[in-house]
């Protein structure tokens, strides 16, 4: 079966080819799914690490730990972007993918079987880190490699759509976990959840693990890698595209801390500043999720008719202008004012991420695309998405104010709003 309603002939490389199938769409969006399931999950339980790994007398210390751990598994993410990209450019895509997979779905299923520490001392949040940071190095590469593959496959009216299925496998990874936690915590107590319940949600993971690497291993691809043989594609990535590396930088700044400010931290917001309890923070957290999942992918096909430009910088205006009386809302102690406000988010970010896919693959050479892609995306996502929640709880504690995450939010929405300006809308045109 094929998708020829929807897609029609390739045209990639400049000519028509074979129209992308289902199982192409799956192979390049699960794994997405399942890089993004993971860290949500520990974003989500990140209170419960803190008690298991991290104990202190001091509720902060432990909780910043937690969230240390998860910025520096993000840390690892442009050492992942350097090795795929590579990869993806010199021996192909797909090659890319079922690797990235492959080291993701092992590493999600060891944390599940991770002793603590009490039961082993230090050693246990040592080995969380080197898991942690093995993770890092994995979606380093898979979020991009997933973008590009759909993009080069997909016809050019159709390639907001179709790549826009490589951010649904995200999102939709970051909302199964926001669901898996939230099940766990309501079905157990929260001694259950603290003892063991936490090891569930990545245990679970292999299920998820095995689908997509069976899938990958049988995915086709096309176009073929061009990088020149006698050339690293990083040298030829920072010598012909480090202004578009640069804008890429800027403009994916806030695209990595508003997702995990918005629909990670703030679940742990929710409970230790608003006092909810955290079933019902991780209850809200996955309608919003959903809002989320369903808009990102009707503002990415969106862009194929009006184009990639107005949507993103109408999303990222509308962050700069609303983020602050959005996070009064969920400031509110309120669950129904809080359940709003977060929505509001979810309707922003949906239309400044949801483009972002095939906004970036559209902005790089075919030759270098892997590595560039993933240079921009992953030091953006590394230095400034992985440290957000742990930059929040650190400017809540040091102003004592309980707002601060709101202006960090719109400097970084007016950084990528800057970069999105200068954007070059490529709709419809060839990726060649």
């Amino acid at each position: 079966m094929t998708i020829s309603a929807l897609d029609g002939p390739r045209v990639g490389t400049d000519g028509p080819r074979a129209t992308i199938t289902p199982r192409m769409i799956a192979a390049g969006s699960l794994g997405n799914m399942l890089e993004w399931y993971d860290f949500a999950a520990y974003g989500f339980l990140a209170s419960v690490f803190a008690k298991n790994f991290f104990p202190s007398a001091d509720p902060f210390v432990g909780l910043i730990s937690a969230f240390g751990i998860f910025a520096a598994s993000f840390l690892m993410r442009p050492l992942g972007g350097l090795i795929f990209g590579h990869i993806g450019d010199r021996h192909g895509r797909r090659l890319a993918l079922y690797i990235s997979a492959g080291m993701m779905s092992v590493s999600t299923v060891a944390i599940g079987l991770l002793p603590t520490y009490g039961q082993i001392g230090a050693a246990a949040p040592l080995l969380l880190l080197a898991l942690r940071l093995l993770q890092g190095v994995s979606i380093g590469g898979e979020y991009t490699m997933a973008a590009i593959f759909l993009g080069e496959n997909a016809h050019a009216r159709r390639r907001g759509a179709i790549t826009g299925f490589a951010g649904l496998g995200a999102t939709g990874g970051t909302l199964l976990g926001s669901a898996v936690g939230a099940l766990t915590a309501s079905v157990l107590t929260t001694d259950q959840l603290v003892a063991w319940g936490w090891r569930l949600p990545f245990l679970a993971g292999i299920l998820l693990g095995g689908f997509t690497l069976l899938l990958r291993r049988s995915a086709n691809e096309m176009p073929e890698p061009v990088a020149p043989p006698g050339q690293a594609p990083i040298v030829a990535a920072l010598r012909e595209d480090w202004r578009n590396i640069l804008r890429g930088i800027a403009l994916n700044g806030m695209l990595g801390a508003s997702f995990y400010l918005v629909f990670v931290y703030l679940t742990t917001y929710m409970h230790q500043i608003d006092g909810l309890p955290e079933r019902e923070a991780l209850q809200i957290n996955t309608v919003s999720m959903i809002v989320l999942l369903a808009l990102a992918f009707f503002f990415s096909a969106l862009t194929d008719r009006v184009g990639r430009k107005i949507v993103v910088v109408g999303g990222l205006a509308g962050l700069v202008l609303f983020s602050w009386p959005l996070f009064r809302l969920i400031d509110s102690s309120d669950p129904a004012l809080i359940l709003m406000g977060q929505i509001g988010f979810a309707v922003l970010i949906a239309a400044y991420a949801g483009p972002m896919p095939v906004v970036l693959v559209e902005m790089f050479k075919h030759k270098t695309r892997c590595t560039a892609l993933s240079i921009s995306y992953n030091v953006a996502a590394g230095l400034i998405g992985g440290t957000a929640p742990m930059v929040a709880v650190y400017l809540v504690n040091r102003t004592q104010n309980d707002m601060s995450p709101a202006f960090y939010l719109i400097g970084l929405a007016a950084l990528s709003l800057a970069a999105a300006l200068t954007l070059k809308d490529r709709t419809g045109q060839s990726l060649t």
